[in-house]
């Protein structure tokens, strides 16, 4: 009967430090690589935006990328903007990046084709990012803001392969003005 009680004793001391193992592996690897979504509504206008006198006028279609390396954000929409640019690129879309001012890191390799931009005027105005300005081939802007709502970004829900179809086409667009609940991070530098 003792030897029972012992084996016992054992199994549940081995089951109770198994248990704390596996829980604080759970909550190191939730901290570590896991973020809660948190909706944010973000109001994008873009009155202000105005390609560098260099791009502006007629000419391609040309998409400007607004990111912030920090903004875990950008995760979710960059496999997606890869697969705009193979699939617009050769129809003659060009695809700008502007990083937020004072930020520090680099487009991952599926964007590195990307011709990055130094500064835009207008763009101390945008209030977040993720966001996308496009320009139709006259030099208007045609569209100013997320690339969707919602935590995930994709074809499906996207709101710009609607936005470059129509310009592709010969349509205008006007759609400067947006207002969306995803995840977004702030785009502002001051306080």
């Amino acid at each position: 009967m003792r030897q029972t009680y012992r084996t016992a004793l054992f199994a549940s001391l081995i089951l109770i430090i198994s248990t704390g193992v596996l829980w604080t592996a759970y909550d190191w690897f939730q901290g570590r690589y896991l973020r809660a979504f948190s909706e944010h509504t973000a109001v994008f206008s873009g009155d202000a935006l105005q390609l560098p006198a260099e791009l502006s006028g007629p000419g391609p279609i040309r998409l400007v990328h607004f990111w912030d390396p920090a903004c875990p954000c950008n995760v979710i929409n960059q496999q997606h903007l890869g697969e705009l640019i193979e699939q617009y690129a050769s129809k003659g879309v060009e695809f700008y990046a502007l990083q937020k001012a004072g930020s520090h890191g680099q487009l991952p390799d599926n964007l590195r084709q990307m011709k990055i931009l130094t500064a835009l005027p207008g763009a101390d105005q945008v209030p977040a990012s993720p966001a996308v300005g496009i320009w139709d081939r006259s030099g208007k802007l045609a569209y100013f803001g997320p690339y969707s709502e919602g935590l995930t970004c994709n074809a499906n829900n996207s709101f710009i392969e609607p936005i470059l179809q129509a310009l592709d086409a010969g349509r205008e667009v006007n759609a400067t003005h947006t207002l969306a609940v995803g995840c977004y991070c702030s785009w502002s530098t001051g306080p």
